[in-house]
């Protein structure tokens, strides 16, 4: 028996692809390496986030393409001839084309996102119900550091999703940072109509730039929108801010307004009460 297995293993072919192994192992190690030290040099130099992000694509790319041109060697290697890798190409291609339907389509919105660009590494988007930072986009899935999820706000949640590329083809895309990095964002409050109106809208501006020229060296101006209620005047700050600090800026923003109408004789908050009134007999 022993010897019938000897005799049908051909040790010649057998020790040609262990050679042809041993070296795509040898050269894919040497030449990952290579663009690990590359890659590395080439985001020490990268100053913005839009450059750090065209660099982990390009080496990410890369990285498919050492592969892939590895394995054609190798196929070249052992055949001999691009008549035979085409033969074995369309084999594979058919056995795998109808399994892998949906890796496919994961792949071909990874190709979109290389060269049509909707969103970078780094930027803030909605993809479905999922809200988040990118922080990874690899040749099957996206990397999402979620906001909210857990909170009803824009704060990270700790956790990171991951979306399946293929998604991307059925949901709607919305980018916060596609332009540049800052949104429009607001707060909102009520002051009774007793109140002095210009009084509110001199708080409400200074408090908004108060707080802008932490996070900004040359914020906006801030306005104000005015709205009629039943209890009051609807006041309505508006300002641009970094998209990723928007809690943090809204957060101190209405600490601010709030000590200064507190403090202030002309301006008061309106809120929702009843008043009862008593009849004397």
């Amino acid at each position: 028996m022993i010897m019938e297995f000897w005799q049908v293993i051909n040790l010649e072919q057998v020790g040609k692809i262990l050679g042809i192994i041993l070296i795509f192992l040898v050269l894919y190690i040497a030449l990952s390496r290579v663009l690990q030290f590359l890659k590395r040099e080439f985001l020490k130099k990268a100053k913005t986030k839009k450059e750090r992000s065209n660099v982990e694509i390009l080496f990410r790319t890369s990285q498919y393409l050492l592969i892939f041109f590895l394995l054609v060697f190798g196929f070249l290697a052992y055949g001999g001839s691009l008549t035979g890798i085409g033969v074995v190409a369309g084999l594979i291609s058919a056995a795998l084309g109808w399994a892998l339907q949906r890796p496919i389509t994961g792949t071909a919105a990874w190709l979109m996102l290389i060269i049509k660009r909707p969103f970078e590494i780094g930027d803030r988007v909605i993809i479905g119900d999922i809200k988040g930072d990118v922080c990874d986009i690899t040749l099957t899935h996206l990397h999402i550091k979620e906001i909210g999820g857990t909170i009803a706000s824009e704060e990270p949640s700790g956790r990171v999703v991951l979306i399946p590329n293929a998604r991307l083809f059925e949901e709607n895309i919305i980018n916060y940072t596609y332009t540049n990095e800052l949104i429009l964002d607001q707060v909102k409050f009520i002051v009774t109509h007793e109140s002095n109106l210009n009084k509110v809208k001199e708080i409400a501006i200074s408090s908004t730039k108060k707080v802008l020229s932490r996070y900004m060296n040359k914020p906006e101006e801030p306005y104000i929108r005015v709205y009629f209620q039943s209890n009051g005047m609807d006041i309505h700050t508006r300002y641009v801010c970094p998209a990723e600090k928007r809690e943090e800026i809204a957060s101190e923003i209405t600490q601010e307004i709030f000590a200064k109408i507190s403090s202030s004789k002309e301006v008061n908050f309106a809120y929702q009460h009843q008043d009862v009134l008593l009849r004397k007999k």
